[in-house]
């Protein structure tokens, strides 16, 4: 995407024995990049969510694998590295998809080559990214416009006005996103729409990120604190909500960041669409249900204290809680596929059900 006129990947190759990322961490602040050199450098970055994003780490972690590989071609090396960056995000399921692609990809070739077809295969992961992102962008902006001929028939506002939920957009991914892709095309087809952003607690990826991605590509949108959208859904000003995910089960329950049941409930309350866009390789098949899915706990740092921009530029982290309380932060929740109208990927739209999951892969 695009900021200043400037075209950008989330990560991107430099040379054979580098490659760069965004510093997501000093958003929307500071446009900072970050070169990493091994392994280590990639898992830090995962770990530290300078680079964060379940399809984005999954790029991530393949060049930080090829880097080692590049470094100690052995088996043993490709085992140990492999598990060592698979453990750095326990509940996004893309990051150990792409790890074990580079793993099979790897194992049964010539220890002399595998530097080489490492490095290939990373940016065949990166590639192939972008390309089931800009799918999904084409498969969501279908519904998108039939929401707008629908209320351009019935003479009201015909605005569309979507309410999306931490940041699936090229920030999260290798370049478009997931649940923004389609509204990035949307706006781009001259479709009038609003985006209602929700802040993301604690870590504040929407208010963050999100309005940085919308606000660079120019797409109108509005800041909502996360407890605010059942109230705009039931005054009728939510058109449809589409949320990212980090995993998705066999069944159709999805995990993604904390906040995303609820959403989905006031939804399902009010009638409103409730969309999950991802990559089909965020499907997990060796799961029947979201309660098996591992959820991350994090920081309470996170919780309790929150970084800002001071009157004179500079940025700092404040405690914000009582002194001497504790906080929980899990990363995740799970919203059950009773509450999906339906799933946004690369192979079409289908209904959130076992049914509709293995209608993506017809034999």
């Amino acid at each position: 995407m695009k900021i200043n006129g400037t075209h950008y990947r989330s990560v991107w190759p430099i040379g054979e024995d580098a490659f760069g990322i965004i510093d997501q961490t000093r958003l929307p602040h500071e446009l900072a990049t970050l070169t990493l050199r091994n392994a280590e450098a990639a898992a830090h970055a995962i770990l530290t969510m300078q680079t964060r994003g379940a399809p984005l780490i999954g790029a991530v972690g393949a060049y930080g694998l090829a880097l080692a590989v590049r470094e100690d071609p052995s088996d043993d090396n490709l085992t140990k590295v492999h598990d060592m960056l698979a453990e750095t995000r326990p509940t996004a399921i893309n990051l150990r998809w792409a790890l074990k692609r580079m793993r099979d990809a790897l194992l049964n070739q010539p220890r002399e080559a595998r530097a080489a077809l490492a490095w290939k295969e990373a940016a065949a992961i990166a590639d192939e990214d972008v390309a089931m992102s800009q799918a999904i962008g084409r498969n969501g902006l279908k519904i998108i416009r039939e929401l707008a001929d629908k209320k351009a028939g019935q003479k009201k506002d015909k605005t569309v006005n979507i309410l999306t939920h931490c940041n699936a957009g090229w920030l999260a991914t290798v370049d478009y996103g997931t649940a923004l892709a389609p509204i990035y095309l949307a706006h781009d087809d001259g479709i009038p729409l609003h985006v209602w952003v929700d802040e993301t607690r604690p870590r504040n990826q929407g208010a963050s990120l999100t309005a940085f991605e919308l606000g660079s590509h120019g797409v109108d949108h509005t800041i909502l604190a996360d407890n605010a959208g059942g109230h705009f859904m039931q005054a009728g000003e939510v058109d449809m909500v589409i949320v990212g995910t980090d995993r998705v089960t066999a069944n159709g329950d999805v995990a993604n960041k904390i906040g995303t049941y609820l959403k989905a409930l006031a939804a399902k309350d009010n009638d409103v669409p409730f969309y999950v866009a991802l990559p089909s390789s965020t499907i997990d098949w060796t799961l029947d249900s979201g309660r098996n899915i591992p959820i991350e706990e994090r920081s309470p740092d996170e919780v309790l204290k929150m970084a800002g921009r001071l009157p004179d530029g500079s940025v700092t982290v404040v405690e914000i809680a009582a002194p001497g309380s504790g906080a929980a932060n899990p990363g995740f929740d799970v919203t059950p596929a009773r509450l999906v109208t339906g799933f946004i990927t690369e192979r079409g739209t289908c209904a959130a059900t076992p049914e509709g999951l293995r209608s993506l892969f017809p034999k």
